[in-house]
């Protein structure tokens, strides 16, 4: 696989950003930390560069599903999101609580992981990703205001990695919550991990279809807006999937 074939699949949400280091200091780097080994044969280099290391778990499951079950309100249970003992809050200073709809239409939106740009501004798809779901939404009708925005963890992984299995797990007791105050009746998820984690669908070939839960809630996978501003021709699907997502909460209201 050349390296414009890894960029599209990181883009595409397998993983949104490996490094928050711009991309020719992270060269230099790489190249500064490779070492020769008198053991290795001649010709080829030995690496000492690791990847972000996981934090460890320090709280489990059952416990994180204890405590999300209490809060009666949202404002409470983001106050217990906010003071959670999740393993990636011992990287982090900011918690990146949900977006909750003042006018709330039916829709949800769930996407990854907050970004670097979610983490300075303290909000949910904030930046240039943000600026075009708001002109997303604003081509059927929608806005900010009438959406809730969900994010699959609320702590941004250190360099901005994938999560792993064991903080997607501590995270999604939360995010069930949310959905049993909110009670969406559509969830559109964004991006490659969204998809896999709330319908059990892959992209691209599920993008555009919906899905129906067990709990009644229709599910619409789209890309996320970040690929959409690297394959900018994924808009048309998008705006196909979304005019979809919109006809269906028509026809819900009638």
């Amino acid at each position: 696989m050349n390296n414009c074939d890894l960029r599209d699949l990181v883009l595409a949400g397998v993983q949104w950003e490996i490094t928050d280091v711009p991309m020719a200091m992270a060269a230099a780097t790489r190249a500064a930390t490779v070492t020769q080994s008198p053991s290795v044969a001649p010709g080829r280099t030995q690496t000492s560069v690791v990847p972000p290391i996981a934090p460890q778990q320090t709280i489990s499951v059952a416990t994180a599903e204890s405590m999300a079950a209490r809060p009666a309100d949202m404002d409470a249970l983001c106050r217990m999101i906010a003071e959670f003992n999740h393993p990636l809050r011992a990287g982090v200073t900011n918690v990146i609580l949900p977006h909750v709809a003042s006018h709330p239409n039916g829709l949800v939106i769930v996407t990854d992981i907050p970004s670097g740009d979610d983490d300075a501004s303290g909000r949910l798809l904030s930046g240039a990703a943000g600026d075009l779901l708001d002109k997303m939404l604003a081509a059927i009708g929608m806005s900010r205001e009438m959406v809730s925005v969900v994010p699959l963890v609320f702590w941004r992984t250190p360099g901005g990695r994938t999560p792993t299995e064991n903080e997607l797990d501590l995270a999604r007791p939360f995010v069930n919550r949310i959905f049993e105050m909110i009670k969406p009746r559509f969830i559109l998820t964004l991006g490659t991990l969204a998809a896999a984690r709330i319908a059990n669908v892959t992209l691209p070939r599920a993008h555009g279809i919906t899905v129906a839960l067990d709990n009644g809630i229709t599910v619409m996978p789209i890309y996320h807006p970040n690929y959409l501003m690297l394959k900018p021709a994924a808009k048309r699907d998008a705006w196909t999937a979304l005019q979809i997502v919109q006809n269906l909460l028509n026809s819900a209201d009638k």
